[in-house]
């Protein structure tokens, strides 16, 4: 079966920019939690998921974290690669299309790797933890099992141009569990 390419064809994801993400479970299995009344409530599993999330800019810097949501059955974010390979934290650092007016933005950690981060490599290691940490939880805490993995085989990126698609894709995060029944992935 031939895949087919979902990046930008020649485009360098290590770019500094934002990038929002979708990653989905295996066979869109809910192994996160459920919708109740619009409210997304975690399960341990998406604790799990969500925390490990939290966790990427101790693993990849300079990245900082904005907008996230974990679904039922999927993962939304925004990562913000910055352009700068720094060694020390990274505080308030800013870059020409750093969008320094907006809010909800999350912490930025100081680790320090050989090289900057590239989005491949961030959504692949998120994949790998949380699939790791999924697995002891089912062994050791009774959790879902799933069928030989539990994201599916790649993930869905989009390249935030500009603010307004910047609004609108953290909107769209932010009000996703209220839109639940509408959304593309949803499983009842």
């Amino acid at each position: 079966m031939h895949r087919k390419h979902l990046r930008l064809k020649h485009y360098n994801y290590g770019l500094a920019g934002f990038y929002f993400v979708t990653v989905c479970v295996a066979a869109r299995r809910p192994l996160f939690g459920r919708i109740d009344a619009g409210l997304m409530n975690l399960n341990p599993a998406g604790k799990m998921v969500a925390s490990i999330w939290s966790d990427l800019p101790n693993h990849f810097n300079p990245i900082q974290l904005h907008d996230f949501i974990v679904m039922p059955n999927h993962f939304h974010g925004i990562i913000q690669i910055h352009a700068d390979h720094v060694e020390a934290p990274l505080v308030g650092a800013l870059v020409d299309n750093d969008f320094s007016n907006l809010t909800n933005v999350s912490k930025i950690a100081a680790a320090s790797v050989s090289r900057p981060a590239v989005l491949g490599e961030i959504v692949g290691a998120f994949k790998s933890l949380t699939t790791n940490a999924y697995i002891k939880g089912v062994k050791e805490n009774g959790w879902l099992e799933f069928d030989k993995k539990v994201w599916q085989r790649n993930y869905y990126e989009h390249v935030i141009r500009n603010e307004e698609s910047y609004r609108v894709i953290s909107e769209y995060i932010q009000t996703n569990p209220q839109r639940w029944k509408d959304d593309t992935y949803f499983v009842s």
